[in-house]
């Protein structure tokens, strides 16, 4: 059986998407939204083939996707079994018993000469202010297990600043993406792919054969197929960047556990002595896994680490996930896209995994082509995709970096390990004196980099001397005044879990 492939016009009228899972409905949903019915999208997946489905702990970007479809908050969270996230919150990371909160948002008030945080610095370096958490309604909120979503009616007010991401199960985040992208004209095909055919003049993909011999003929390929690659890899053989000697760890145990008594409004990270362990609260259950080095831990030792630090009873068997840390040579190859874990794979440590495949969906938006497939497009598609991959490896690496801990091979390997140069400058500007500077759009914020760095132990020498231009009592009033309302907006704000219960409790799955 075959569809027709007679030349339509100079678009690219006919997308085939190969992959279902996070990476491909979420590309479906986009391009069917956007593209209005005026082009044909197919999405190819099997039910015989399991997806990843891990990634459950976003950022807050993931609100700008759901308000461009046009998605009801409500309806989101409820088909999700979804809760709100504040930030993460990271133990053991800097030294064996320390603990902080990377909280979206942003710290204190925004001011014009110097950024609000010099001002604490200054006075934090002299032991007359509280902690950093103090200063941000998304970190002291998360102390207290406390939420509300922004008060749009509130702009000058810490309760209209409140940024929020979300925990949400992934498989059920494709089925809600999947019932979206059908009502408007996607069509799946069930089935495996048996071969992938090409075009002999140019080598691009002309089509995906299945098992029962259905050829699905497309002028642009989504490759969602994850690690596997199927199209961008085992078909055009484009070549991967290994950044794993920046990012050692390589396997990840995962098993979701019952729920606890109290639910938090944020993720947590705690680090282990080859690794790092994630929690994450839904509605309906605890997802966890451990992110570990093979080479410095046995599979068997990193899963009884995990299941003897579950809040509850496992509630599935421990499955266990390898990876290689880093990208795709190219995210757009010919007339293929990578999306997903086909293009690349940094790990989970800062959710950014489904902030990666929304980058490539919108950007390949913005670059969307005609039928020639122009070059131009295509470099500075890749070009884009690689700062934004880049962008977020840095970040992640900040986190094994810098740290004070030696207590193990692993640590120690982290502690000295060579580094990007545009994670060295960052580093060095911060140790100087405080300063961060964002390069372009860079994904993560000066507050994201400042709660890092600082949590994990880094200590500038000096502030910025223009905060000395304002008397030091009148800076002192004004860090009091900040972190007192703060305080004031937090102790009104309900439990997470009262809201939730009020504002999107989801029916247990059946």
């Amino acid at each position: 059986m075959k569809q027709d492939n007679a030349p339509v016009s100079n678009k690219c009228q006919r997308i085939v998407i190969v992959g279902g899972g996070t990476a491909g409905w979420m590309s479906a949903s986009a391009l069917a939204k956007t593209l209005k019915g005026q082009y044909s999208i197919t999405l190819v997946e099997s039910d015989q083939i399991g997806t990843i489905g891990v990634g459950e702990a976003t950022i807050p970007m993931i609100r700008h996707f759901n308000h461009i479809l046009g998605v009801n908050e409500v309806d989101f969270l409820r088909a999700t079994q979804g809760t709100f996230k504040l930030g993460i919150e990271f133990v053991n990371w800097g030294q064996i018993g320390d603990r902080y909160i990377h909280g979206f948002g942003t710290i204190g008030q925004e001011t014009f000469t110097v950024d609000f945080y010099q001002y604490w610095l200054k006075h934090f370096m002299a032991g007359k202010v509280p902690a950093l958490d103090h200063f941000s309604i998304n970190t002291a909120a998360c102390l207290q297990n406390k939420f509300i979503t922004a008060q749009t009616d509130m702009p000058n007010s810490p309760l209209g600043q409140i940024s929020h991401a979300y925990h949400f199960d992934a498989g059920m985040y494709a089925k809600f993406l999947r019932q979206y992208s059908e009502a408007l004209g996607v069509v799946r095909r069930e089935g495996k792919i048996a071969r992938v055919t090409t075009h002999p003049a140019d080598g691009h993909i002309r089509s995906v054969v299945l098992e029962n011999d259905e050829e699905i003929v497309g002028d642009l390929f989504i490759d969602c197929s994850g690690f596997r690659a199927l199209l961008i890899e085992e078909t055009l053989h484009t070549g991967y960047e290994d950044w794993s000697h920046w990012l050692p760890c390589d396997t990840a145990v995962a098993v979701p556990c019952a729920s606890a008594p109290e639910l938090t409004p944020y993720t947590r990270s705690t680090a282990h002595s080859a690794g790092w362990q994630w929690r994450i609260p839904l509605q309906h259950r605890i997802g966890n896994g451990h992110v570990f080095c093979s080479k410095y831990m046995s599979e068997d030792e990193a899963t009884s680490i995990l299941l003897a630090n579950l809040d509850g009873v496992a509630l599935a068997e421990p499955r266990p996930v390898r990876f290689k840390t880093g990208m795709r040579q190219q995210a757009w190859n010919k007339n293929c896209v990578a999306v997903g874990l086909s293009c690349g794979f940094i790990e989970p440590l800062e959710s950014t995994s489904i902030h990666l495949i929304q980058q490539s969906i919108i950007h390949l938006i913005s670059h969307f082509p005609s039928a020639g497939f122009d070059a131009a497009d295509r470099s500075h598609y890749n070009e884009v995709m690689s700062n934004e991959y880049a962008w977020a490896r840095d970040f992640i690496i900040l986190h094994y970096k810098a740290t004070e801990r030696s207590d193990s091979p692993f640590w120690d390997y982290c502690r000295e390990m060579d580094i990007p140069a545009s994670l060295q400058q960052k580093m060095a500007l911060f140790r100087s004196h405080g300063r961060i500077y964002r390069e372009g759009n860079e994904l993560f914020t000066k507050p994201s980099w400042l709660q890092v760095m600082h949590g994990q132990g880094l200590r500038p020498r000096s502030y910025n001397p223009l905060v000395d231009l304002i008397r030091e009592d009148e800076t002192q009033q004004y860090l009091s005044d900040v972190s007192g309302l703060i305080g004031k907006c937090v102790d009104a704000m309900p439990t997470h879990a009262a809201f939730i219960a009020d504002y999107c409790a989801a029916q247990p799955p059946m």
